[in-house]
C-alpha cells in the first residue's frame, strides 16, 4: 500500500497535463501512486494518461464515460485510491520539487494528522510566481497536531482542496465526498478542517497554482456560477447536522458573504440578464444564515452591503461616493506635492548661495538603506580621526534606528536633506549621487564603491541589456564625472573602476573601509551577536548570501534549505540572507534556520557566521579578509556568464570548495572539506590576491587623505599573512573529525550527519 495516492482529474488540459503528472513521478519521495482521471475530456487527456500508465507502473488512468465534473472526477480517483494519504491536484498545476518527501516527513513529525494543510504559489503565465499571501498562518511554531479551535486562522487561506493532505481513512470514516457541481471545493473543505481531531501544516510551498491566461474555469463568463448558492445550502446542513460545530458559524457566514461579492464582482463569470438575479438569491442567502451581532471588519462593509440588501444600485452609490472621495485626496495630495517640490527646489536654491561648511560631511549608503556599507565605515572614521567634523546620514525613516545617536538623521527629499547636500564639504556614497545634486565649488564628493567587482559593471553593462535593464549610460558619465575620489580595495578593482567609470577622479587604493571591523572585532562581540541572532551555542553557523539573477524576475534559491539542515544534522545552523533588491526574505525563519536578510549591517552577520555560502557575491571578497571558510556553489555558470557576465573564472581561482548543485554542497559540509586544508590553500591564496590592504586601518588612510591632506605617513600597511581576525566561534570550539562520507543519491533515507 503506497503513502500517497495522489489523485489529477483532467478535463481539457491537454497543455498542461504531462508537467502535472511528470511533477509528481519525478518526486524524491516515490512511494505513491498516481491516479489520473480522464473526465471524459474532449481532448487529449485520456491519451496522455495512458502514455503515463504505460511507462510507469506506478500510474493509473481511469476513464469517466460521461464528463461529470471535477468533484465527482475526484470521488472516481478516490474510489481507485489504495494509500495511507490523499492528494488532489489539478490537471494544470504541479507539484514543487521534493514536495512529497517534506509532506512525508512532516506527517512523520506530527504523528500522522487527519489532515496537513502546506503552502502554494501561484505561478503566472508571464513566468511570476508570487506566494501565497496567508503563508503565515502556516507556521510550525508551536504544539502539533492540533484543532482547527487551535487554529482558526487556518479559514484565512484559500479554501480548496489541493492545498492539504488527508488520511485517507479519516476521509472514509467521515464519509466525505465532492458535491457536483462549480465551487466542489467549498463543501468538502469547511467540514473536514472542522472535523479533522488532529491538523498539522507545513510552511513550505508544496503546489505551485498556475494562473492560466484563458481557459479557467472559474474565471468562464457560465451560468453554471449559480451552483455556489448550492454549496453554501450543503456548508450549512452540515453545521445543522452537527450542532456541536455551532461556534463556527459566525465565520462562515462571514466566508459566504465574502464569496458571494467576489463571484458578482468579477465582471467576466455571471452571463449578462443574470446578475439581477444572483443578487436576489445572494441576498435569500444572507437573510437565511445570517447571524446577527457579528462584527464586519471596515474592509468588507461594502461588500456585505451589496449581498444583504442585493441592489447594485444601492451598492454602486455608495462604491462611487467612496471613489471620489479618494480621488479627492489623491488630487489634495498631487497639489500638495507639487508646492512641497517647489519649494524645496527654492530651498535648495538659496541653500546653495550660502557657504560651504568644512566640518559638515553627509553620508547615504545602498540608495536610503541604513547606516553601514563603506560609507559607515567612513562616517564613523570622520568623527573618530577628524576633531570638530559634524556628520549626518540619509535614510529612510524606517532605518533610522540603525544610525549612530552622534549621527544627524536626514530623510531623502526633506528640506534637511537638500540643506546638508547645500552646504556640506564632503558628500560620500556607494552609489550614484542624486542627480539634482549641483557640485558646488569647495565640495568633495567620495565614491566608496560597494565591494570588489566580480560581475560587469558600469559600462561593461552596455552589451549586457538583462543586466543594464533601463540604466542611462550618459547619466553613469555624468555622475563619475562629479566625482573627486573613488575608492578601491586592490589592484583588480583600481582596473575595472578605471574603465567602467572613466572620469578624472582621483583612485585611492586604500582598502574596503567596511572591513576594518573584522580586524578589530573580539571574540566577546562575537559571542554578543550570536546570541542576538538566536544561533544557539555549540553550533555550526553557516551563512547563505546568494546575489542577484539579472535573468529572472523573481527570487529563487538553488537549495533546499530544510533538506540541507536535514542531511546535515543538528550541529549546523544556516543563516540565509536574500539581496536586496528582491525585496523579500529566502525563507522564513524557524527552527535552525535563521532569516537575517533584515539585519542592517552584513558585517555583523559575516562576524557571527563560522562559513559562507555563496556564488557570485562581493560579499566573498569581504569574507575572505576574515579567513573564515567561503563555499561556492556555482549552479548556473552559464547562464549567469551569458545575462551578467564576470572579469574572471571564479572556477580556476576559487576563494575555497566549490559545489556544482545541492548534494554536492552537502557533501563538502558532510565531509569537512569546507574547511580542509585544500580550502584554507585556495583561500589564503584568494585573500593575498583581493585584500592586500584590508588590515584594519582603511577608514583611516581615507580620511587622513581626504579631510587632513596628509598624503605622506599614511598608516603602513600589515601584510596579510600578519593579520589576526577575530577567529570564529566554530574554530574555537573543540571537534572530532568524521571520515568522508559520500552523500546518498536523492531520495534516500540519510541519518542525521554530526561533523565537525
Amino acid at each position: 500500500m503506497p503513502r500517497f495516492s495522489v489523485i489529477v482529474p483532467a478535463y481539457q488540459v491537454q497543455a498542461y497535463l504531462h508537467e502535472c503528472m511528470a511533477s509528481v513521478l519525478e518526486q524524491s519521495f516515490t512511494d505513491l501512486e498516481l491516479i489520473a482521471v480522464d473526465d471524459c475530456s474532449p481532448d487529449a487527456c485520456g491519451a496522455i494518461a495512458d502514455e503515463f500508465a504505460a511507462r510507469d507502473p506506478r500510474v493509473r488512468a481511469v476513464h469517466l464515460k460521461e464528463n461529470v465534473g471535477l468533484g465527482r472526477a475526484r470521488n472516481a480517483g478516490m474510489r481507485a485510491a489504495t494509500g495511507d494519504y490523499l492528494i488532489f491536484l489539478d490537471g494544470d498545476d504541479s507539484l514543487t520539487p521534493h514536495a512529497l518527501r517534506d509532506i512525508a516527513d512532516r506527517i512523520k513529525e506530527t504523528g500522522d494528522p487527519d489532515v496537513l494543510v502546506y503552502d502554494y504559489a501561484r505561478t503566472f503565465w508571464s513566468g511570476e510566481t508570487v506566494r501565497n499571501v496567508r503563508a503565515g498562518q502556516l507556521h510550525e511554531e508551536g504544539p502539533a497536531p492540533f484543532r482547527l479551535d487551535d487554529r482558526p486562522g487556518l479559514l484565512d487561506v484559500l479554501m480548496v482542496v489541493w492545498n492539504k493532505a488527508y488520511r485517507r481513512e479519516f476521509v472514509e470514516r467521515e464519509q466525505f465526498a465532492f458535491p457536483p457541481g462549480y465551487y466542489e471545493d467549498t463543501p468538502w473543505t469547511y467540514p473536514v478542517l472542522m472535523a479533522a481531531e488532529t491538523i498539522a501544516t507545513l510552511d513550505r510551498v508544496c503546489v505551485h497554482y498556475r494562473q492560466r491566461r484563458q481557459g479557467n474555469i472559474l474565471g468562464t463568463t457560465s451560468g453554471r456560477h449559480f451552483d455556489i448558492f448550492d454549496q453554501y445550502d450543503r456548508v450549512f446542513a452540515h453545521l445543522d447536522a452537527h450542532p456541536e460545530l455551532a461556534r463556527w458559524r459566525p465565520v462562515l457566514f462571514q466566508r459566504m458573504v465574502d464569496h458571494l461579492s467576489a463571484v458578482f464582482l468579477k465582471r467576466d463569470r455571471l452571463p449578462r440578464g443574470s446578475r439581477a438575479a444572483f443578487l436576489r438569491k445572494a441576498r435569500a442567502h444572507y437573510g437565511r444564515y445570517r447571524v446577527r451581532d457579528t462584527g464586519v471588519p471596515s474592509r468588507n462593509r461594502l461588500r456585505h452591503a451589496l449581498v444583504r440588501f442585493g441592489s447594485h444600485r444601492t451598492y454602486r452609490a455608495l462604491w462611487t461616493a467612496t471613489r471620489l472621495k479618494r480621488r479627492a485626496v489623491r488630487l489634495a495630495g498631487a497639489l500638495a506635492h507639487g508646492v512641497r517640490t517647489a519649494s524645496l527646489r527654492l530651498h535648495y536654491g538659496v541653500q546653495r548661495l550660502l557657504p560651504v561648511r568644512a566640518d559638515r560631511a553627509v553620508f547615504a549608503g545602498d540608495a536610503g538603506r541604513g547606516h553601514g556599507c563603506n560609507p559607515g565605515a567612513l562616517e564613523a572614521a570622520f568623527r573618530t580621526h577628524a576633531p570638530g567634523m559634524r556628520t549626518a546620514w540619509v535614510a529612510a525613516s524606517r532605518f533610522h534606528h540603525t544610525i549612530p545617536t552622534g549621527t544627524r538623521r536626514l530623510t531623502p527629499g526633506s528640506a534637511a536633506y537638500w540643506t546638508a547636500l547645500a552646504r556640506s564639504k564632503y558628500v560620500v556614497g556607494n552609489a550614484g549621487f542624486d542627480r539634482r545634486l549641483v557640485k558646488r565649488p569647495g565640495q568633495i564628493l567620495v565614491q566608496t564603491q560597494a565591494g570588489t567587482p566580480l560581475k560587469h559593471m558600469g559600462l561593461d553593462l552596455q552589451d549586457r541589456p538583462a543586466a543594464a535593464r533601463d540604466t542611462d549610460f550618459a547619466e553613469v558619465l555624468r555622475d563619475a564625472d562629479r566625482w573627486d575620489y573613488c575608492l578601491s580595495g586592490n589592484r583588480h578593482s583600481t582596473l575595472v573602476w578605471e574603465r567602467v567609470f572613466p572620469a578624472a577622479y582621483t583612485m585611492l587604493e586604500y582598502g574596503q573601509p567596511r572591513n576594518d571591523v573584522f580586524q578589530k572585532a573580539t571574540a566577546a562581540e562575537v559571542a554578543r551577536l550570536r546570541e542576538s541572532l538566536g544561533i544557539p551555542e555549540g553550533t555550526v553557523a553557516v551563512l547563505y548570501a546568494p546575489t542577484h539573477r539579472d535573468y529572472r524576475r523573481t527570487q529563487r534559491t538553488a537549495l533546499d534549505l530544510e533538506r540541507v539542515l536535514r542531511r546535515l544534522g543538528p550541529r549546523f545552523v544556516l543563516l540565509t540572507r536574500a539581496h536586496p533588491s528582491y525585496g523579500a526574505p529566502l525563507a522564513r525563519s524557524g527552527g535552525r534556520l535563521i532569516d537575517v536578510s533584515d539585519h542592517p549591517s552584513v558585517e555583523s552577520l559575516c562576524l557571527a557566521s563560522d562559513a559562507l555560502v555563496t556564488d557570485y557575491s562581493s560579499l566573498m571578497f569581504d569574507y575572505a579578509g576574515l579567513d573564515r571558510p567561503i563555499v561556492l556553489l556555482s549552479d548556473d555558470p552559464e547562464a549567469y556568464e551569458a545575462a551578467r557576465g564576470t572579469y574572471f573564472d571564479l572556477r580556476a581561482f576559487p576563494p575555497g570548495a566549490i559545489a556544482r548543485n545541492e548534494d554536492e554542497l552537502i557533501d563538502i559540509f558532510a565531509t569537512g572539506h569546507w574547511r580542509g586544508s585544500r580550502s584554507a590553500q585556495l583561500r589564503s591564496a584568494f585573500r593575498e590576491r583581493f585584500c592586500p590592504y584590508d588590515d584594519g586601518r582603511a577608514a583611516e588612510r581615507v580620511v587622513r587623505r581626504v579631510v587632513l591632506g596628509e598624503t605622506a605617513g599614511l598608516p603602513a600597511v600589515i601584510p596579510p599573512d600578519a593579520r589576526h581576525p577575530v577567529p570564529s566561534a566554530a574554530s574555537r570550539t573543540p571537534t572530532t573529525s568524521l571520515p568522508p562520507a559520500p552523500v546518498p543519491a536523492p531520495g534516500t533515507p540519510v541519518p542525521a550527519v554530526d561533523t565537525p
